[in-house]
């Protein structure tokens, strides 16, 4: 094994950047060691601490230290050629102020993959001179500390590992690990950074939380102040009885998005149906005509705005249900539903999702022209113009309806994606709630009216005539129009003084319920304040 550490944990205010950039990105291109990490090998990283540590933890950290700290040891598996990324990219760069130290059961073997500055000894002795471990072995591995167990007596170990599954074991693996080594005080962290984020020189925004837990203040302070050294933020998440939801985080697959992705997937599945019903199945049923080559770019390109519009549609629905919720109950106090609530935190995913859509009809309805089918429709109604001896087909009518039509379109798209760029965490951050507030409902509404103003263009007088009823079905703007529709007119209705008013005042605090509520603050969740807007009591 091979543990490696530097004189100093924390440099002084001057150097400190400089230094631990240079931790992160571990050797200089010309020296750096690459490894790979197999399962049957253990290694970890221990960081010092100014000063000696208790049983209980306390005295583990008071302010930056301003003399020479222990040291920092990492430890890899005994072939020299082998290590864990993690622990490979915590290798610190030797400096003017730092002196590094490679332990290994090989010493020998270990010292040919390493610069000539670095010292090669046992690990025993690394583990010996830490006071800080950082512990990046799987579960399955920790019966090989016990070799080592007297020597993490009074030490901090961080346990940065993970499972591979949610729940896979009755308790976490920091709570097992105190379990096993009740002198040592333990602190989970770091298991939701990767190396890649570890070698940055500035971690990216989505890289930059550490979640840290500990039954130990003292010790959760120390690990904090050194993930903040390291440019992360840390999180403090309390006791150690939280190891279990930090090790969860990892092992998430997006688990916001489950519901709007199967609502999209769901009105996907169901618009496209119902347009190849209509545009292929009836013209071969009543004409025997075959329009099947229209399924790849015409159906798709139809469905796609359809499922756009109703999930951003559905994104505001929600929201005058909650007013209406209100409304009903004369209070702000009573609990939302729990599909009206997971329908309100969902609502971020559906307008992404919706933008999505739409910019992938954009792409279609850009490519229409490129179709043969479409040069050879041209040719056959230029063929047919010829044969009919007519000079002119100009229709005004039509021109300013598809003009008015795309230019709608466009704006509506322009619009979506404010929306989406709003929305990303470090644009959302830097505006205050009434900047976007303003353009997460304002322009929000605005961008639904002018996409449904889009659709209706399309549509024109063909939601008058008989022959666009094909099997008694409407046609699909006029389905996919309904519920935006529903959604502006209710609107409307809240924007009547005496709805709003009535609606600003509940907001405000006025509980016009026959039961008073006991509390005046509201209770639970932040989302059953408001579903548009905070009230601060």
């Amino acid at each position: 094994m091979i543990p490696v550490w530097w004189d100093r944990m924390l440099e002084p205010e001057a150097e400190s950047d400089s230094r631990l950039s240079s931790i992160r990105r571990g050797w200089t291109p010309t020296c750096r060691v690459h490894f790979c990490i197999h399962a049957v090998f253990r290694h970890q990283v221990q960081l010092a601490d100014p000063k000696q540590v208790t049983q209980d933890g306390a005295g583990l950290y008071d302010g930056l230290p301003q003399e020479p700290a222990s040291p920092l040891s990492l430890f890899v598996p005994p072939s020299p050629s082998h290590s864990g990324p993690f622990g490979s990219q915590c290798v610190p760069e030797p400096g003017r102020r730092s002196r590094v130290v490679v332990g290994s059961r090989h010493p020998k073997l270990a010292v040919q993959s390493f610069p000539h500055v670095v010292d090669v000894t046992h690990y025993e002795d690394a583990v010996g001179k830490a006071n800080v471990v950082f512990l990046a072995i799987r579960r399955e591995h920790y019966s090989a500390l016990w070799d080592l167990k007297h020597l993490m007596e009074g030490k901090v170990i961080v346990d940065v590992s993970n499972n591979r599954r949610i729940n896979q074991y009755p308790e976490s693996n920091a709570e097992y690990l105190a379990s096993l080594l009740p002198n040592s005080v333990v602190v989970k962290g770091f298991n939701v950074i990767s190396a890649w984020a570890m070698q940055q020189s500035c971690p990216k925004d989505a890289s930059k939380q550490v979640f840290i837990c500990s039954d130990s203040v003292e010790a959760r302070q120390l690990i904090m102040e050194l993930a903040r050294q390291l440019q992360f933020q840390p999180v403090d998440m309390g006791p150690l009885s939280s190891s279990r939801d930090i090790e969860n985080i990892s092992l998430r697959l997006f688990p916001g998005w489950k519901g709007p992705f199967l609502t999209a997937v769901a009105l996907s599945i169901l618009f496209f149906a119902y347009s190849f019903v209509r545009d292929i199945i009836h013209p071969y049923v009543k004409h025997k005509q075959s329009d099947f080559y229209k399924i790849p770019i015409e159906i798709v390109n139809r469905t796609l705005p359809a499922v756009a519009i109703t999930l951003l549609a559905l994104v505001y629905l929600v929201g005058q249900m909650a007013a209406a919720h209100q409304l009903y109950y004369g209070t702000k106090y009573r609990h939302f539903p729990p599909w009206l609530e997971g329908w309100l935190q969902s609502r971020k995913q559906l307008g992404l999702i919706s933008f999505f859509l739409a910019a992938v009809h954009l792409l279609y309805s850009l490519s229409l022209p490129l179709r043969r089918s479409e040069r050879f429709l041209l040719l056959n109604t230029a063929s047919q113009q010829v044969r009919a001896n007519v000079e002119n087909y100009w229709n005004e009518e039509e021109v300013w309806r598809v003009e008015m039509y795309v230019s709608f379109g466009i704006m509506s798209f322009g619009l979506l994606a404010l929306l989406a760029v709003s929305s990303i965490p470090s644009i959302s951050s830097s505006l205050n709630w009434r900047e976007f507030s303003f353009i997460q409902s304002t322009l929000g509404y605005v961008a639904l009216v002018i996409a449904t103003l889009h659709g209706l263009l399309f549509g024109w007088k063909r939601a008058f005539e008989e022959e666009a009823y094909r099997f008694y079905l409407p046609p699909s703007f006029v389905v996919s129009l309904a519920l935006p529709v529903c959604v502006i007119l209710g609107k409307v209705l809240t924007l009547l003084p005496c709805v709003a008013y009535k609606l600003h005042q509940i907001r405000k605090g006025l509980d016009t319920n026959m039961y008073k509520c006991q509390r005046l603050e509201p209770v639970g969740s932040a989302t059953n304040v408001s579903p548009e807007r905070v009230t601060i009591m």
